[in-house]
């Protein structure tokens, strides 16, 4: 069974498009899907749109909590083996799903990402998107283009364990494939927005950003937060008492005056932070420890088999 889900905010000029063209792209399948559009709390008439369109599931918020909440709440709501996202503006193209699931089932694969090569976006917008690969591919290394994509396909099974907030929509290859899942990338068509506005702004792009860095922490050191907070506070505190050792001979040998010399304050500083450094580190590798010890894995397994 397929499950399509689609976050929807202030799309009434395109949702009944999209809808008939989804219903026909995963008629052609033959296999039993359903659809969940999300209203993010749209503001336009897109709440009457989808109370005309069937066959349709209908998650609707009672405010705007933003593309990654709408897609998590679609992901929990779906009861199928494939889950397939995609953008309401329709720049996301239907058609191009069977072409993604050939993908996935053809290369075995547990995600496969939508790659909009050819963009039909402002140039600040593809300009911005460029950076955020760079960015991306400095920090997570997800071997992913475009993973701003909404247009993906997911194995129901990778979402287990995952729960989405902040702007993380934009970097669910790179959580997968933390956990141990196959990740894939595929090239589909992008076409023009031709009806409402892009939701795109520097808000959501500090967001992503700090999200990005909050998963490379995960990533590195979630398992092992010791190794960071107390590799930093050690060098800090070695280098603050090799200070201390160069003042006090400097003021033995050449009378250095320490008084009035702010160096002996930045040596204490230093030996201060790394202690407070290395403390939290401890405390951290307790959480952590407390946190798996409730029954979580740092892992994933992906089949057991016996060998009779």
């Amino acid at each position: 069974m397929y499950s399509i889900v689609v976050p929807i905010y202030n799309e009434a000029g395109s949702v009944s498009e999209l809808h008939r063209r989804i219903v026909s792209v995963c008629t052609a399948l033959g296999a039993p899907f359903e659809v969940i559009f999300v209203d993010d709390g749209s503001t336009d008439d897109t709440a009457k749109r989808l109370q005309t369109l069937r066959p349709l599931t209908t998650i609707t918020f009672r405010k705007n909590f933003g593309q990654t909440a709408a897609i998590d709440a679609g992901i929990k709501q779906a009861s199928g083996d494939v889950v397939i996202t995609l953008d309401g503006d329709l720049q996301n193209p239907p058609e191009e799903i069977p072409k993604l699931l050939r993908y996935m089932t053809e290369h075995n694969l547990d995600v496969v990402s939508g790659w909009r090569k050819y963009r039909h976006d402002s140039l600040m917008k593809r300009f911005t998107s460029r950076g955020a690969h760079r960015l991306r591919s400095l920090f997570l290394n997800d071997g992913i283009h475009d993973s701003g994509c909404t247009l993906k396909v997911y194995r129901r099974h990778c979402f287990q364990d995952v729960d989405l907030h902040g702007e993380s929509h934009r970097f669910i290859p790179a959580i997968l494939k933390l956990n141990g899942f196959s990740v894939g990338e595929l090239v589909v068509e992008h076409q023009a927005r031709t009806s409402g506005h892009s939701n795109y702004s520097s808000n959501r792009i500090i967001k992503g950003f700090v999200d990005m860095i909050g998963l490379w922490f995960w990533r590195n050191y979630a398992h092992r937060p010791l190794h960071l907070f107390g590799g930093v506070g050690v060098t800090l505190v070695g280098a603050g008492a090799s200070l201390l050792a160069v003042l006090a001979v400097a003021r033995l040998v050449w009378e250095y005056p320490l008084s009035t010399s702010i160096w002996p304050l930045v040596a204490v500083l230093s030996i201060l932070a790394g202690l407070q450094l290395f403390i939290t580190g401890l405390i951290a590798e307790v959480l952590t420890k407390t946190y798996y010890s409730e029954g979580r894995k740092p892992y994933t397994i992906k089949s057991v088999v016996n060998h009779d």
